[in-house]
Formats: structure tokens, sequence, C-alpha cells
């Protein structure tokens, strides 16, 4: 019942957002009653922390399935940035950051701000490999590449969600893509 409070939590928050996320929403979504709701969570709050902790580890369990493959840099890099992805859905992890319960409260922003960190200093390791091995060119910055890759996804989320088209989203990999490419030797 636990991991059903949980997945039902996560795709509310995804859905939603914190404030459309009622604990009577979670309930009816999950199946449980209010009584197995308070047993395994202190209350809303807890619950929420739990599945925003859970969305964030699943987003840094697929991004790293892509980049400790056994392609070459760059070729993880770009598996990583083609990988599919629900673009009208969103980032079940970027959506949290238009959240303002969510960044208001340091705990349940905690596990999102540390997800993109991580992205981002894992991603900047992957270009600085793809560097070394004589891929990209040496003068690229992996830090400052690697946070403009992570914000092309975020914002490729946001303009398809805008445009209500898919293919918006693709574009902006591609462009990102296209940019890199413009680096490689």
């Amino acid at each position: 019942m636990r991991e059903r409070l949980i997945e039902s939590t996560r795709e509310l928050l995804w859905e939603r957002g914190y404030v459309g996320t009622s604990p009577k929403a979670i309930q009816q979504r999950s199946g449980a009653g209010q009584g197995s709701m308070y047993h395994h969570f202190s209350g809303k709050p807890d619950l929420a922390l739990a599945a925003i902790a859970r969305s964030a580890d699943d987003l840094r369990a697929r991004a790293e399935a892509e980049f400790s493959g056994s392609a070459s840099p760059l070729q993880r890099i770009t598996a990583y940035l083609r990988r599919e992805r629900e673009a009208l859905r969103g980032c079940p992890v970027g959506r949290l950051t238009q959240d303002p319960d969510v960044m208001a409260d340091p705990e349940l922003r905690r596990p999102v701000e540390e997800t993109f960190a991580w992205l981002r200093t894992r991603l900047a390791g992957v270009i600085a490999d793809a560097r070394s091995q004589g891929e990209l060119d040496a003068s690229l910055d992996p830090a400052a590449t690697a946070t403009a890759l992570v914000a092309v996804l975020q914002g490729g989320y946001v303009l398809a969600r805008a445009a209500g088209d898919a293919e918006v989203y693709a574009q902006a990999v591609d462009g990102a893509l296209g940019l890199l490419a413009g680096h490689a030797r």
C-alpha cells in the first residue's frame, strides 16, 4: 500500500502540482483509506517528499543508464538527449520548479535541487570525457555546456507544452545536438 500511495502521489504531483494534490485525491487514486495513508506517512508533506524523492531517483537512474553505457561519450550524450520522453507532460522533476509550494519548502525543494545539480555535474563529466577522447573541441567548457543542455531539455518541455506539440521538444533537442556538432572534432 505504501508503494501505491507514493506512485499515486508522484502522478498527481506531475499532473496537478502540490496544491492540486489533495489527500482525498491521493486516496482515490491509490485506493487507500485515510487510515492507511496516515499509517505510512505523517501527512501530505511527508508523502509528497517521498514521491518527489522517488521521481528524482528515477530521473537520475534513467540518466545514469545513458551516461554509463559502453558507447563513446558523444554517443552517450546523444542517446541521453534523444531518449523517449513524455514531452507534453513535462519533466516530473522540472515541473516542480514551477510549483511555488514546493519551492518555498526547503525539504520538498531539496531533492529537486540535488537532482539538477547531480545531472549537470554528471553530464559535465561525460562532456569532459568527450573532450579528452578528442570527440569535442578542447575549448568547450563542460560545466557550461552541461548546464545549457539541461536548460534546453527543460525549456523544450515548456515550449512543447505551450505549443501542444511534442515535435517542438524534438526540435529543441535537434538544435542542441546541432550546436554540439559544431564543436565536434
